[in-house]
């Protein structure tokens, strides 16, 4: 049995987070998917004639947007990209719009705020107009990722963007999961729920899709906007009424608006335009992927690893950080692995504004486990223990941090700080917490988006030797 030190824990609970990031790199997924063969075109298992193709063009949304967009032109090549004139519009966050050639990358938000702006309207909108303009002999190729939904916004008729702007904070707030907040996002949009697809003139429409929604349903990847789905205006109504539309005045004229439409929809159904032909998806990337790929480097490392990826949303992030903090202890008393690597993405319901700090839900997740990890063990609280949860994106809620993680020297350190996880709990401000003790998550930027990452590390020896 191999003894580490706090500090090989604290090396290797990065490094294998690291790896499983690096795993899911959008720029590479793309690469090993897209292949120029003769005179064919090899999308996944798709092939398509370049012969029978008049243009390419190249839309999308996403957090994944700027590797997506350069690894499509690297597969391309030069030469493709010239006779078929290559040319898209992809909406990226801010600071994700560096490095474009062919394929403009549009800052359709500012770093660090994860909801529709009037930027993300105004791409929108030029993606529209873009493969409306198609023609039969044009393929026209989209790129997905998770972030997309509140980068490609196109608010429906009667429904403003500071509607879109005050349901996605409320919900949300209120602690509603992705598939939730998602139903009600494609009950307000143009070109979510397919709507970009039946837009689409083009002849052929592939998607490339980097997950982040458990499961990968593809309906609700970036709120799909290239998958053909039923309006569901009551159930959004519903969605909102669960979490109390009618107590907030800002919410209200938006479940009035759903009823009228519901009344609508089957009018509105019998006059939808027709999706292309040919409407394919392929999912490059998801959770699954990188849990399996930190898995590998936790192997090399000498761990013996064990490995889940959420199938749903798992609810709020404090309960999963406790579990994770009595699996700590399971594993620190028992035989078996001495390495967890779990995916998911947990919920958080904020505090007021007025009481409310900064953090994210990875933070939030860390800070409970710690939490609960010292009303188990006491002073020995991380005693051979590491663990780290953080965004694959680079980001947790409103910050620049991906995450967190705790090991030994750092609960240490909040303890001669006299820092109580409790009180940094209650009022979602685990930033605070984390940042004296220099365990902050800082990645900037990852350029992918696959939901988020745990690893969580014992060593047994060394928690017997200090015993």
């Amino acid at each position: 049995m191999t003894k580490r030190s706090t500090e090989q824990l604290r090396i290797d609970v990065q490094a294998i987070w690291r790896a499983g990031v690096a795993a899911v790199d959008s720029e590479r997924l793309v690469r090993e998917n897209v292949r120029v063969k003769g005179g064919l075109l090899q999308i996944c298992d798709h092939s398509v004639s370049l012969r029978d193709v008049r243009k390419i063009v190249v839309v999308g949304a996403g957090k994944a947007g700027r590797g997506m967009a350069l690894g499509l032109e690297q597969a391309l090549g030069e030469k493709v990209a010239q006779e078929k004139q290559l040319a898209g519009w992809v909406n990226a966050p801010a600071d994700c719009v560096s490095g474009e050639r062919r394929i403009h990358l549009h800052p359709g938000r500012p770093a660090g705020r994860n909801e529709p702006t009037a930027e993300g309207v105004l791409g929108a909108r030029r993606i529209l107009q873009m493969v409306s303009s198609l023609e039969a002999n044009d393929l026209c190729i989209a790129l997905v990722s998770g972030g997309g939904s509140a980068l490609l916004p196109a608010p429906a008729e009667g429904i403003s963007l500071a509607d879109k702007q005050a349901v996605t904070r409320w919900l949300s707030a209120a602690g509603a999961n992705i598939e939730e907040l998602n139903l009600v996002r494609q009950n307000l949009s143009q070109i979510k729920g397919g709507g970009l697809a039946r837009a689409c003139n083009a002849g052929t429409l592939i998607t490339l899709i980097i997950s982040d929604v458990l499961g990968d349903p593809l309906d609700m990847i970036a709120s799909g906007p290239t998958v053909l789905t039923e309006p569901r205006p009551l159930a959004a109504r519903d969605i909102l009424d669960r979490f109390g539309a009618a107590s907030e005045p800002a919410i209200l004229p938006i479940r009035h608006w759903l009823d009228a439409r519901a009344a609508s929809v089957a009018s509105e159904n019998e006059h939808l335009n027709a999706p292309p032909p040919v409407n394919r998806h392929f999912v490059i990337g998801n959770n699954a992927v990188a849990v399996d790929a930190a898995g590998l480097e936790a192997e090399k490392r000498g761990y013996s690893h064990a490995m889940t990826s959420a199938g749903r949303s798992e609810g709020a992030a404090e309960n999963v950080g406790r579990h994770l903090a009595e699996m700590a202890i399971t594993m620190l008393q028992q035989p078996g692995p001495d390495c967890l690597i779990s995916g998911g993405e947990p919920t958080v319901k904020l505090a007021p504004v007025e009481q409310r700090g900064d953090g994210g839900r990875n933070q939030q997740l860390v800070l409970a486990a710690l939490e609960e990890l010292q009303n188990k063990r006491g002073a020995a609280a991380l005693q051979g223990v590491a663990l780290l949860s953080g965004g694959t994106d680079g980001e947790d809620g409103p910050t620049n941090a991906a995450g967190a993680f705790i090991d030994q020297a750092s609960a240490k350190e909040s303890r001669r700080r006299n820092l109580s996880p409790a009180s940094y709990l209650e009022r979602n401000d685990a930033y605070h917490f984390f940042e004296p003790l220099e365990t902050l998550l800082l990645t900037g930027p990852t350029h992918t988006n696959v939901c988020d990452l745990r690893v969580l590390l014992v060593d047994r020896v060394e928690t017997e030797r200090r015993e």
